[in-house]
């Protein structure tokens, strides 16, 4: 029996072959381990901006409050199409310098959304670029700090062709008057953060999400109600998708995202400007921040059941929206792009 009391050299020792054992169990084996895995067929490596990004990701400590990891839990479906596997770490391989490998951004912390699909959530540059500057701008409740030295105030006189300009409400800017310009840190951290997407799996082998309870399925005229014809939940999918720019209640941001209420192009009688919206995207809108397309995101019976709930909320009225006005637009679009 070790007296460690008396044999401070048996002390040191032991302590020295704990650690050497602990680091080899939690560092050195996985990272052995993860050399082996493969990527997926369709995952593609960082790109180097997207990589200097991960690098401010993880300087700015975002790493603290925001996890990057599905749990195999139905609770967690919310933040990907499926619980993360080793293969979707893949990227780590590429290292932040020749001393040290790149970061870890599973995370342990939860105070903030885990950001695995957050490029499928929230596409949009604008939007990611004012939630940095300010998250209280478009989330009242964030308890998210904000980044103002990721960005410039400069006077609009002084702002350059190239310079990336930020829409941002006039009671969250610091000084009157000014212009706020993205930095290429700034720029470079939204570039990452747009390439965290899960990527396609091989089809059947997707594993699968533990479910904890059974929800009752809302009633047939409840759907209805919700997302038209179709049955979907046309508040939900809302929520998920629009809510984050557009805000629960419709009205936006204003001097960043549009009001819906009362919008002239939602309550158009012919939806089919509103429907290419949604899909394509929209660009040019003057003291907005450009809204991203969601054509690769959203079904056309998905597409028909936000834009149902959104012609009929909010004090909007408007004629319901078909699955097959959403197609026939799709395909029009697409034989467009083909020309």
């Amino acid at each position: 029996m070790l007296d460690f009391n008396t044999n401070h050299k048996a002390l040191v020792l032991t302590a020295f072959g704990v650690f050497v054992v602990l680091s080899i169990g939690v560092a050195v084996i996985p990272a052995f381990q993860m050399e082996s895995y493969e990527p997926l067929p369709k995952q593609e490596d960082l790109t180097e901006k997207e990589f200097k990004g991960l690098q401010v990701f993880v300087g700015e400590g975002c790493v603290a409050c925001h996890t990057q990891q599905v749990r195999n839990i139905e609770m967690d479906n919310v933040w990907g199409e499926r619980p993360s596997i080793p293969e979707d770490y893949h990227y780590s391989k590429q290292r932040l310098d020749v001393w040290r490998q790149s970061a870890s951004i599973l995370g342990s912390e939860r105070t903030g959304p885990d950001l695995t699909d957050i490029g499928k959530r929230q596409p949009g540059a604008a939007w990611q670029l004012l939630h940095l500057y300010n998250p209280r701008a478009v989330s009242k409740e964030s308890i998210m700090p904000s980044f103002p030295w990721l960005f410039e105030e400069i006077d609009s006189s002084a702002v350059k062709e190239e310079d990336v300009t930020v829409a941002v409400p006039k009671e969250y800017l610091q000084e009157s008057g000014k212009q706020v310009i993205a930095t290429e840190e700034a720029m470079q951290l939204v570039a990452y953060l747009q390439s965290l997407k899960q990527p396609e799996m091989p089809e059947n082998s997707a594993p699968e999400f533990i479910p904890f309870s059974k929800v009752k399925e809302p009633s047939g005229n409840a759907q209805a109600n919700a997302g038209g014809s179709s049955g979907l939940d046309g508040k939900k999918l809302y929520m998920n998708t629009c809510s984050a720019c557009h805000q629960a209640n419709g009205k936006g941001v204003p001097g960043a995202f549009p009001s819906l209420a009362g919008s002239e192009t939602v309550n158009n009688q012919d939806p089919k400007k509103m429907i290419k919206i949604i899909l394509e995207g929209y660009e040019e809108m003057e003291d907005y921040g450009p809204m991203p397309g969601f054509a690769d995101q959203l079904t056309d019976a998905e597409v028909a059941a936000i834009m149902n709930y959104e012609r009929n909320s909010w004090g909007n009225e408007a004629p319901e929206v078909k699955e097959e006005d959403v197609k026939e637009v799709r395909s029009s679009l697409s034989e467009e792009a083909n020309q």
